[in-house]
């Protein structure tokens, strides 16, 4: 204590920690859920969180964009701070059609196209959430016909993807698509850890009609944040 990329003192971190990708979100998470929450961490610009909910602890801290910047901040906090479940708060753009911008997925699975997830050689690994936080989740959805839970696909691009193959995951039931699921799912599995993402639709790759915004994507979490706090603390 501390990482290379984490300058939280020991014990600073709580057992549970809400991980949006953008630091921005997770200084409006923190806000919103823990009036009591302190800044225990800033390395590069990444805050790390932490204050009581409903009378629990809990930290939020961002992970920043891209599968490997999730596995290094992932992995230290299971690897030295003894963090126990990693609940991802993000956003992702729709795929299946019967997902609308600004409803909520809560990913069962992640297919990927990374590397970043082959750790057992001559295997692909299945990426998947732990059930008690995909059930916790699930409830405190009480039915939500906004709410959505399949598998989502992890890229390691944003850009130029292939739209046939886009088109092939959306006609398989991929909800939608974002990227760092796939690695998260991996790494809780390695580190005998839990983990759920859940992801608010912030734009469609069949329809951009209705596209967030930039300042939507920080702040229309409302929806995705009810669920992830319910699963924290199952």
């Amino acid at each position: 204590m501390p990482t290379p990329h984490i300058s939280a003192p020991e014990g600073s971190i709580a057992p549970a920690v809400l991980m949006p990708g953008d630091p921005r979100r997770a200084e409006r998470i923190a806000a919103l859920l823990m009036p009591d929450a302190e800044k225990v961490s800033d390395v590069r610009g990444i805050g790390a969180y932490t204050g009581q909910y409903n009378g629990k602890p809990l930290s939020v801290m961002a992970s920043g964009m891209g599968q490997p910047s999730l596995a290094i901040y992932a992995s230290e906090l299971f690897m030295f701070y003894g963090v126990q479940r990693i609940i991802r708060v993000g956003t992702c753009g729709g795929m299946a059609a019967k997902v609308n911008v600004g409803d909520v997925v809560v990913a069962i699975g992640a297919h990927t196209d990374s590397s970043v997830t082959d750790v057992v050689p001559g295997i692909s690994l299945s990426h998947t959430a732990s059930w008690n936080l995909l059930s916790a989740a699930v409830a405190a959805a009480d039915g939500d016909t906004t709410v959505h839970v399949g598998p989502v696909v992890s890229r390691d691009k944003f850009y130029g993807n292939d739209p046939a193959q886009v088109q092939k995951l959306a006609d398989m039931g991929t909800l939608g698509v974002e990227m760092e699921t796939a690695a998260l799912y991996m790494l809780a599995a390695q580190h005998s850890a839990e983990a759920l993402t859940v992801l608010t639709v912030s734009d469609h790759l069949l329809d951009d009609s209705q596209n967030m915004s930039a300042e939507d994507r920080e702040a229309r979490f409302e929806g995705a944040l009810k669920l992830a706090a319910a699963a924290a603390h199952c």
